[in-house]
């Protein structure tokens, strides 16, 4: 069943030290356009992230939001002297040059300076980074679940809009024979106008026929129907059929608009305008699927 290229999922896990969060938002791209947001020390699992999400998503503007708490649970944290030290100097520089007074409330001042205080939480257990990879993976598939209602509710809508230009495909019909003869009777009636001219009939007949294959419709309705049957076929068979979709609808469009310019004929041409808007309604939904 065809997935929608809009999705949404999150997972949460639990840890004595930290709770960790992952969702992710997936939107409409050609590509895939990987966006991942963590916390600095989950770095060296960028690589691993990126890798999980390509298999999954495929193709999506894609963002990954990773978040932690931490529970104050089997954390220490220690103070980098030198470096407080060497920001403590630079700043009685600073203090002297600009002729103040060096503020009372310095230390407070100094632990928040970069890399100064360093908590031991920054480092990862590797149970830390078995349940990251899980949480992501978590998120991934509730998108990807979650692309996959959205596909049904899609592929309902597709399949009643093909179906509708089906309907209104058989409709031409009618009016098909009636148009032949209309043509026939006004170029005999044409030809009778004018005063003192024998009609050659078996002539005549050929030069009719040549006419009227040239505004026969019958190859355009036998691919069109092909088209219909494999766009139908699609929606049921194929999950990642975004392109493919599209262009069987750029297929069937080709069949429709040389129907229309050979229609000759007012009911016809109205039918024909009612399946191209139909089409041009395929045609915008097509672009929301995977």
């Amino acid at each position: 069943m065809i997935k929608s290229m809009t999705g949404f999922g999150k997972a949460m896990v639990q840890l004595p030290e930290r709770n960790i969060s992952v969702e992710v938002r997936i939107l409409n791209s050609k590509q895939l356009d990987l966006n991942v947001r963590y916390p600095s020390m989950y770095r060296e699992k960028e690589h691993e992230i990126r890798a999980l999400a390509g298999q999954i998503v495929q193709r999506g503007k894609t963002d990954i939001f990773i978040n932690t708490e931490d529970t104050g649970l089997a954390a220490s944290h220690s103070i980098n002297h030198e470096l407080a030290a060497g920001y403590h100097g630079e700043l009685k520089k600073l203090a002297e040059r600009l002729g103040v007074s060096e503020p009372a409330d310095f230390i407070s001042l100094l632990v928040r300076m970069p890399d100064v205080v360093k908590s031991s939480s920054e480092e990862i257990s590797d149970r830390e980074k078995v349940a990251l990879m899980q949480a992501v993976k978590e998120a991934l598939l509730k998108a990807d679940e979650f692309r996959r209602n959205e596909g049904l509710v899609l592929a309902a809508d597709l399949k009643n809009r093909v179906q509708k230009i089906d309907t209104l495909f058989a409709a031409l019909e009618p009016f098909e024979q009636s148009r032949m003869d209309q043509v026939r009777d006004r170029i005999r009636r044409d030809l009778l106008s004018v005063n003192e001219l024998k009609i050659d009939e078996n002539r005549f007949e050929q030069e009719l026929i040549y006419y009227l294959e040239k505004i026969d419709v019958n190859e355009e309705k036998v691919r069109l129907t092909k088209h219909i049957s494999y766009f139908i076929d699609t929606l049921s068979n194929d999950e990642s059929a975004g392109r493919k979709l599209g262009f069987v609808a750029q297929e069937m469009g080709r069949e429709i608009n040389t129907i229309g310019s050979k229609a000759n004929d007012a009911s016809m041409q109205q039918l024909v305008v009612e399946m191209k808007d139909e089409l041009e309604k395929i045609k915008e939904q097509v672009l929301n699927i995977l």
